[in-house]
């Protein structure tokens, strides 16, 4: 075996750096969502709101909804930018459920024209894109334990 093939042996491929690498951007970069996102549902509940083209000021039951779940994703974007080890893995685990679950209910508002399609397209699209972020993290999580 050549020094570059033991060292490759001993330390990972180049591409399980890669790997991890991509891993840990998807993650970070779900966390910089999450916390944005809820910061937003939190402190200006009405800019959300008005994507769903409603009067921004006209709806409580929404404020109040958009208030709660911005303070729990702001929670769980943290969660995913400082947790390591075991913790980190079933925040992981956890985010692929939630925004699996987010992309479903977007694509259902939309099919069912509950939500117009020039909303429930970009919407669905935003939860797939976090899914396939969440999905990634996850399944690097599980291959940096092993």
């Amino acid at each position: 075996m050549t020094p570059s093939e033991e060292n490759r042996h001993q330390h990972g491929t180049t591409g399980d750096l890669r790997a991890v690498g991509v891993g840990q951007a998807a993650r970070f970069a779900l966390a910089g969502i999450r916390v944005i996102n809820g910061g937003l549902a939190l402190i200006a509940p009405g800019v959300i709101i008005g994507r769903f083209d409603k009067q921004p000021g006209g709806d409580s039951a929404a404020t109040y909804a958009l208030r709660m779940f911005g303070v729990r994703t702001v929670l769980l974007g943290v969660d995913l930018a400082v947790l390591s080890g075991e913790p980190l893995r079933r925040a992981l685990g956890q985010a692929v459920i939630i925004h699996g679950t987010d992309t479903a209910t977007a694509a259902t508002l939309g099919v069912s024209g509950r939500v117009r399609p020039r909303t429930a397209i970009p919407l669905t699209l935003i939860s797939l894109t976090n899914t396939a972020l969440a999905i990634t993290a996850y399944l690097a999580a599980r291959r940096d334990e092993k």
